[in-house]
C-alpha cells in the first residue's frame, strides 16, 4: 500500500521500512506509528525487518508541532496519542514472529528511541546517539522506555538516561549493552542488510519462538520459563525447518531452512 510518512522496501526476504520524514528528522506524528505498524503487521513473507531513517537521523522522537486532531499536544491529547498510536506500533514490534534489525543512522530521541531499542539487533553508526530527552520539557519516557531500559541496562542507567536526558554516544552504548554494535557511518546499512539476510535464512519459526522467550523470560519466573520454552521447543519441533535442520546434521552439510 501507499504511505505517507514512511516508506517500504523488499530485497529478497527481507522487508525494510525507512522512516520517511527528513525535513523534520523524522519525528513521528501519531500517523507514522500507525503506518509503521500497519507495514510490521503486513510482512507479506517476509522473514526479517529492517528499520532505518531517512536522512540524518533516525527519529527524533514525537512530532510535538502536530496539528489538528491528531495533536498530541497537552496531557490528554498524548495519552491518547500513546495509547491509540504509539502503544499499539510498540506491542506490535513486539509480537512480530520474525527478527528484527534497527540500522540506527542518526539521532534515536524519546519514541524514536523506542523505536530503535524494540529490535532484536541495533546497529548504530558512530554518530548517532540515542536520546531519553522527556525530563528536559517536563515531561515523561514513554513508548515503553521505563520497562525496556531498565531491562537493557540495569536500574542505574536506566535513571541516568531518563532523569538527566543526556545523549548516549554509539560506541558508549555499545559498552553498556544497550546495542549489538557500534560501526562506520559508511558501513551502517550494508551491515544491517547483511545481518538481516542472515536471519532471514535461518530458521524463522524457531527464531520468532526465541524473540518470544527471551521477551517472557524477562518476567517469568525459572519455572515459567522452563516450560515456555518446552512449549516454544514443541512448536518449533514439529516445523519443516527442523526436520531438515536434523537431517542436515545427519547428512552433514548445511540445512536450508525455508522459514516453514
Amino acid at each position: 500500500m501507499e504511505y505517507e510518512t514512511i516508506r517500504v522496501d523488499r530485497a529478497g526476504d527481507v522487508l525494510k521500512i525507512v522512516l520517511n520524514r527528513p525535513e523534520r528528522l523524522n519525528a513521528c506524528p501519531p500517523n507514522m506509528a500507525l503506518e509503521l505498524a500497519n507495514a510490521v503487521n503486513d510482512l507479506g513473507g517476509a522473514r526479517a525487518v529492517v528499520i532505518t531513517g531517512e536522512g540524518r537521523a533516525f527519529c527524533s522522537g514525537a512530532d510535538l508541532a502536530a496539528r489538528g486532531d491528531r495533536s498530541i499536544a497537552g496531557g490528554r491529547g498524548a495519552y491518547t496519542a500513546l495509547t491509540q498510536a504509539y502503544n499499539p506500533l510498540m506491542l506490535a514490534l513486539s509480537r512480530l514472529p520474525v527478527p528484527v534489525v534497527t540500522a540506527v543512522n542518526g539521532p534515536a530521541a524519546g519514541v524514536g528511541c523506542s523505536i530503535a531499542l524494540a529490535a532484536d539487533f541495533v546497529i548504530a553508526a558512530r554518530s548517532a546517539y540515542f536520546l531519553q530527552a522527556f525530563v528536559n520539557i517536563g515531561l515523561v519516557p514513554d513508548g515503553g522506555a521505563s520497562w525496556m531500559l531498565a531491562r537493557l541496562v540495569g536500574k542505574a542507567r536506566a535513571t541516568e538516561m531518563m532523569m538527566l536526558g543526556e545523549k548516549i554516544g554509539a560506541e558508549k552504548a555499545e559498552s553498556w549493552g544497550l546495542i549489538y554494535k557500534a560501526v562506520d557511518d559508511a558501513a551502517l546499512q550494508d551491515e544491517a542488510m547483511a545481518l538481516a539476510t542472515r536471519l532471514a535464512a535461518g530458521p524463522t519459526v524457531a527464531l520468532g519462538v526465541m524473540r518470544q522467550n527471551i521477551a517472557k523470560a524477562l518476567e517469568a519466573d525459572y519455572a515459567s520459563a522452563l516450560l515456555v520454552e518446552a512449549e516454544g521447543q514443541w512448536k518449533a519441533g514439529d516445523s519443516a525447518d527442523a526436520a531438515e535442520g536434523g537431517k542436515a546434521f545427519l547428512e552433514k552439510r548445511k540445512a536450508a531452512f525455508t522459514g516453514k
